[in-house]
């Protein structure tokens, strides 16, 4: 008989080199056409845009005043002389923080004093008349219905309870507008007065009221 013989082992080299063949790298994507100009500075200004917008509304509101610390003092005190010296604290010397001789336009501080002046000119909590010696007194609103009880019990003279508004011009001096009692009085003030006797409006608007009264 023939002899056997032996099956020729197979070549390992091609599994291996399979085995470690790397794997084939996938296609490139096609790249992204990109936008026309047209478009890209369309896109550009939106994003501008939206921020703008925001600004814009934001600036539109409108501020609420807060209530200035010169009004605040009048506030305070009821009563307050604008720049003349008497039984009550002046303006002019708050402001400065020290007392003044001559005209308060010449001191340091004379625009400072002009703005507080200009502030109490402004509030609608705040009336000026010439009140204490016929000086420029600001009141406060708190204490109109004693005013307006004791000009009416004829304890005040007519042009004391007068309401005037200045108006400042940039040299210092200033335009003079007069509404006379009863004009600029409302209906809060109007009631309040009705509700008040004289000694109780004097006793609301201080000792400086004996020397004052006609």
């Amino acid at each position: 008989m023939p002899a056997k013989t032996k099956p020729t082992p197979r070549s390992k080299s091609k599994s291996k080199s399979n085995a470690t063949a790397k794997p084939r790298a996938k296609p490139a994507k096609p790249a992204k056409r990109a936008k026309p100009a047209a478009k890209r500075a369309k896109a550009a200004a939106k994003r501008v845009a939206k921020p703008a917008k925001r600004k814009a509304a934001t600036a539109a509101r409108p501020r609420v005043p807060k209530e200035s610390r010169w009004v605040k003092l009048v506030g305070k005190h009821g009563v307050v002389l604008a720049s003349a010296h008497g039984p009550v604290p002046t303006l002019t010397e708050a402001v400065a923080g020290e007392p003044i001789f001559g005209s308060w336009w010449a001191h340091p501080k004379g625009r400072s004093i002009f703005t507080a002046l200009a502030e109490l000119d402004d509030s609608e909590d705040i009336r000026c008349f010439k009140l204490i010696d016929h000086k420029v007194t600001f009141v406060h609103r708190r204490l109109w219905p004693a005013l307006v009880c004791l000009a009416r019990a004829g304890a005040l003279a007519d042009d004391q309870v007068a309401s005037i508004q200045q108006e400042h011009m940039p040299t210092g001096e200033h335009r003079t507008m007069v509404t006379p009692l009863p004009e600029w009085v409302d209906d809060a003030t109007d009631r309040a007065a009705v509700a008040l006797t004289a000694a109780a409006a004097r006793a609301q608007l201080g000792a400086w009221v004996a020397a004052e009264s006609t």
